[in-house]
């Protein structure tokens, strides 16, 4: 009897021990399911997510679709320059423009700033828009403003650490562009937007994300302009506890507001992960950076929030500081980046290929980014996020 009453026991433990284990997530960030399909397109349903490391949500679950709808490059092979990095993307009027730097490697003194105009498929013979002197161009940044002008920022400078901020300006789509002006007259290191676009507030302020990179210390924080862009202010660098982010630090963040007033930012590190810290007060001062579970290889990010609040992210997700450039992804997160869906690829890649420092741009329930393709090309991927 005493045996038959442990050996009932032993059943039952078992049996509540997989209960409990079919109840519980696996915490696999690679895990997917695909349940879907789309003819002449890719449509990938995603049902589990990444948490932050400091959060105690459960990952939600929601499902998330990514349907490509094209994938092109924006120039043949065979250009002037022999390399290519660093696109942005904007929709102007019924087309797109993008731009990037160009010429014979990034830091060389015959760099400049090129620019193509169209739509997937159909896109303009690049042409160089911006080269002041003989010194490398960088990071160009497009962003149209509430009136519809479109600004190109880019950085010149022999280099990062004394880099100069410069802007142009057009009127007509990139059509023409103004004569270049600096934007804060006599910086060395980088003021406005360092690498992505600044993004509008709901009360009018424009927030430009930017970092700077002094003697291999890497720091990050926001201008902010009240003015239209007429004249910035930037913020503290965001506070940093150097050891949990080892190395070089953070930089080059992307920025979303949730509400009026909630200003969030994501930041490229040498952790091996994306960081994150937050802002209460319209991106005036801003909580000290903490690491989420999203892998980066120290490689850029970018990120877009659509209409019904969903982000978007891409981003390179090896986990070892500089690692791997590829594959590049997109993740979503439907509640603010508490939780992200497992990658959906836009490209794999093997050994030393490169597929990064992305651009995302968002209209509706479409994105379109670009991304440096091999240094060889840039690519533009649009696609649906259901």
């Amino acid at each position: 009897m005493q045996q038959k009453t442990s050996l009932l026991l032993v059943v039952f433990f078992v049996g509540l021990l997989c209960c409990f284990s079919a109840i519980i997530p696996a915490q696999n960030n690679d895990a997917l399911v695909k349940v879907a399909s789309v003819q002449d397109a890719e449509a990938i349903r995603y049902v589990t997510s990444i948490r932050f490391t400091d959060q105690a949500e459960q990952p939600s679950g929601d499902p998330v679709t990514f349907n490509t709808l094209s994938k092109d490059f924006v120039f043949p092979e065979g250009q002037p320059f022999p390399q290519c990095h660093a696109s942005s993307i904007v929709r102007a009027g019924d087309q797109f423009l993008v731009a990037w730097f160009g010429g014979t490697h990034e830091k060389h003194s015959d760099v400049g700033i090129w620019l193509s105009r169209g739509t997937p498929g159909h896109w303009s013979a690049p042409i160089e828009v911006a080269k002041l002197r003989e010194d490398a161009h960088w990071n160009p940044v497009l962003f149209k403003k509430p009136n519809g002008e479109i600004i190109l920022y880019f950085k010149v400078g022999k280099t990062i650490d004394a880099w100069e901020t410069w802007f142009k300006v057009s009127s007509d789509n990139g059509a023409t562009w103004s004569a270049a002006k600096e934007l804060v007259r006599g910086d060395k290191g980088g003021r406005g937007p360092v690498r992505n676009k600044p993004i509008l507030l709901s009360n009018g302020t424009w927030l430009a994300p930017s970092s700077n990179e002094r003697k291999g210390v890497w720091n990050a924080f926001v201008d902010r302009s009240e003015d239209q862009g007429k004249t910035w202010k930037a913020s503290a660098f965001i506070p940093l506890n150097r050891d949990s982010v080892p190395g070089e630090g953070v930089i080059q963040p992307t920025l979303w507001e949730s509400a009026p007033g909630e200003v969030h930012m994501l930041l490229r590190s040498s952790a091996g992960v994306i960081c994150r810290s937050d802002s209460h007060d319209a991106g005036k001062t801003w909580t000290a950076i903490y690491k989420t579970t999203l892998p980066n290889p120290n490689s850029g990010i970018d990120i877009t929030r659509l209409d019904n609040g969903t982000l978007v992210l891409v981003y390179n997700r090896d986990g070892k500081n500089w690692g791997a450039r590829h594959p590049i992804s997109l993740t979503a997160s439907k509640d603010n980046g508490k939780t992200w869906s497992p990658p959906f690829d836009i490209e794999t890649g093997q050994g030393d290929d490169e597929f990064s420092y992305p651009s995302i741009i968002s209209f509706g329930d479409t994105v379109a980014l670009t991304y440096t393709w091999k240094r060889k090309s840039i690519s533009c991927w649009v696609g649906t996020v259901k």
